[in-house]
């Protein structure tokens, strides 16, 4: 490249650059004067949304618009004259009674089509939701339901999860929040944890409702679990006051598993452990089932020592 170069002289090379500058212009006029199709995004802004009403579901703040012409009026659109926003009169597409609004596409197409030259045809336009919702203030506040699969890793176990905050306002018409129970989180998977977990969780949305704020803060609280165990008492129920019935022993062993932070807030009294009289009644034998009942906050997969035990029916 060089050696060939080197013939050129200074003249020779000015020329040679001229018309290698000159074919390209008439390549770019060449291309520019074909016909083209392309997407161009336009902001959508919604105004004179009077001061006591709650948008409870936006419009989309963009549409796509596909547009057909010549490349230099394309070229045109995506620099030195772009599309400007497109402003939405909110009296002009609110329906007080239903608490919607509605844009139709052909009300946006014209919106769109005022902006254009006259050369150029909209063929498609696109846009998530060309529709909002609102209302005067109407709310209520929900509990929040957190969704998701919360597994600790090892001898863990999931001792408390804090929600913060814990309630949230959603404003929506009525007949949207007398269906609502409670705002479900986005689905939250953490697993083989061992120490404290925080997460930035969003709510799920609901359809025309604004729910404020929209995103908690949960936070997963482990804990090791250990073995535990107590002596409880055993009574009877359903049992006539006119007898009396003894268990030999008169007491069973109730194991279970807590965490080693709430090992000393379990007690005995947490448990009954009970015979039923009908059963005995229905069925005599001479041992009968005994049943156990958690009343613990703290315990878990607690268990008896023993399933069944003699006993004896007095008169009183």
């Amino acid at each position: 490249m060089k050696g060939s170069l080197s013939g050129f002289s200074g003249k020779d090379l000015i020329i040679f650059l001229f018309f290698l500058c000159l074919s390209g212009v008439f390549w770019l006029m060449e291309t520019l004067n074909e016909t083209y199709e392309v997407e161009i995004p336009v902001a959508v802004r919604l105004y004179g949304v009077p001061k006591n009403v709650v948008l409870t579901s936006e419009m989309s703040d963009t549409v796509r618009v596909t547009v057909r012409d010549k490349g230099f009026v394309i070229l045109g659109y995506k620099t030195y004259n772009p599309l400007r926003p497109i402003k939405i009169s909110f009296a002009a597409y609110a329906n007080k009674d239903t608490g919607t609004g509605q844009v139709p596409v052909a009300d946006m197409q014209k919106l769109v089509r005022q902006q254009l030259v006259g050369s150029s045809a909209i063929t498609a336009i696109k846009a998530e939701s060309l529709d909002f919702y609102f209302n005067y203030g109407r709310n209520r506040k929900f509990h929040i339901r957190l969704i998701g699969h919360i597994v600790p890793g090892g001898n863990y176990y999931l001792s408390h999860v804090q929600l913060s905050p814990d309630l949230v306002t959603v404003y929506a018409s009525e007949e949207t929040l007398s269906k609502l129970s409670a705002v479900e989180t986005e689905r939250l998977d953490v697993t083989n944890f061992e120490d404290t977990v925080s997460r930035i969780v969003r709510l799920k949305p609901i359809a025309g409702a604004k729910i404020v704020p929209n995103t908690i803060k949960v936070t997963l609280f482990p804990d090791v679990l250990t073995e535990g165990s107590v002596d409880v008492p055993i009574t009877a129920i359903n049992k006539p006051e006119s007898l009396t019935i003894r268990t030999f022993p008169r007491s069973v062993t109730v194991r279970y598993s807590v965490g080693a932070n709430a090992y000393r807030q379990v007690r005995a009294s947490d448990f009954s452990v009970f015979i039923d009289y009908n059963e005995i009644a229905s069925h005599p034998s001479d041992k009968c089932n005994i049943y156990l009942h958690n009343n613990s906050h703290f315990a878990r997969n607690a268990s008896l020592e023993i399933k069944q035990v003699d006993y004896l029916i007095e008169q009183q």
